[in-house]
């Protein structure tokens, strides 16, 4: 009979357990991301304040993943990337480590003008919980266009490319990182999601030309071929700007819906990404294993 009790007590705790963790893989299976729209001033400093204090309210809303926009410790424009340029660790990613540490949250840093070797780049840097920096990425594919009568801008005229993939780990999910113009190139995209990234983030700053026309198609396109989530964070628009940002940061689910979108002005948007409804989605419709690829296949030849 002390045995059976014993039998009895193990089972109950083990059916204990078991409810436990299932409580907690579906906790983990949702997450609260937060989008911030800054409104990006000449004034670093204030740039800054404003930015930890909008990541300060996403995080007591209880946003694990925190994204800022492209350049937002900066004006964009290529008059001003050497003037607001700094290394890394620097001033405004000292912020970004102190702030993620202190909200305990993943803090995606947008994108600053980052100097190194005497080359300048268009960088993100993504911090932990910990405050550790946890992957850097330097914006791939530079924005050089020419659509006449309407826009003509040359990030290579004082940028150099990155040449490495990033992708962080999370509790949650794998994350892969774009920068604004990184979102035109499917490729990376695909990559990302074959390395077992479920959400893309894309700090960018598309104008008042390519917004309205690319803006949304973009981020629809990128979450519907690959089956997951992407957020996108613009500054806000501000019309007295030699460079007007369309705004509108936006966040879509792997069905191609877009589930949260900012306006124009300065604003935190939030979405609660659920992973379950992504494996359901990629079980409706399985392409990932009906890809052809003994056909054809995307790769990535510098890992970085």
């Amino acid at each position: 009979m002390f045995w059976s009790g014993q039998k009895v007590f193990s089972l109950c705790c083990l059916h204990a357990v078991t409810v436990s963790m299932s409580s907690v893989f579906k906790a983990m299976s949702k997450f609260r991301l937060a989008v911030v729209q800054l409104h990006v001033s000449k004034i670093k400093a204030d740039n800054l304040r404003k930015a930890q204090k909008l990541v300060k309210e996403a995080a007591v809303q209880g946003a694990k993943v925190v994204v800022l926009p492209e350049c937002f410790n900066s004006p964009y424009g290529t008059g001003f990337f050497a003037e607001y340029a700094e290394k890394i660790p620097g001033e405004s990613t000292q912020m970004l480590s102190e702030t993620a540490k202190e909200c305990g949250i993943y803090l995606v840093g947008g994108s600053i003008p980052e100097e190194d070797g005497g080359k300048l780049y268009n960088t993100c840097s993504v911090f932990g919980p910990d405050g550790k920096l946890l992957v850097k990425h330097r914006k791939i594919h530079l924005f050089d266009i020419d659509v006449p009568g309407k826009i003509r801008f040359q990030e290579s005229e004082t940028l150099s490319p990155g040449n490495s993939l990033s992708v962080f780990e999370t509790p949650f999910c794998k994350v892969g990182v774009g920068i604004c113009y990184d979102i035109r190139f499917s490729e990376l995209a695909q990559i990302y999601a074959k390395k077992g990234c479920q959400l893309l983030l894309y700090p960018g700053a598309f104008n008042m030309t390519t917004g309205p026309a690319h803006w949304e198609l973009l981020q629809r396109g990128r979450a519907v071929d690959n089956q997951v989530y992407v957020a996108t964070a613009s500054p806000a628009r501000d019309e007295t700007a030699s460079y007007v940002a369309w705004g509108h940061s936006s966040v879509v689910n792997p069905w191609g819906e877009v589930i949260t979108k900012a306006g124009t002005e300065e604003a935190v948007v939030y979405a609660d990404i659920d992973l379950q409804y992504l494996a359901d989605v990629r079980q409706q419709i399985p392409i990932t294993a009906q890809r052809r690829n003994d056909i054809y296949s995307v790769n990535a030849v510098q890992e970085g």
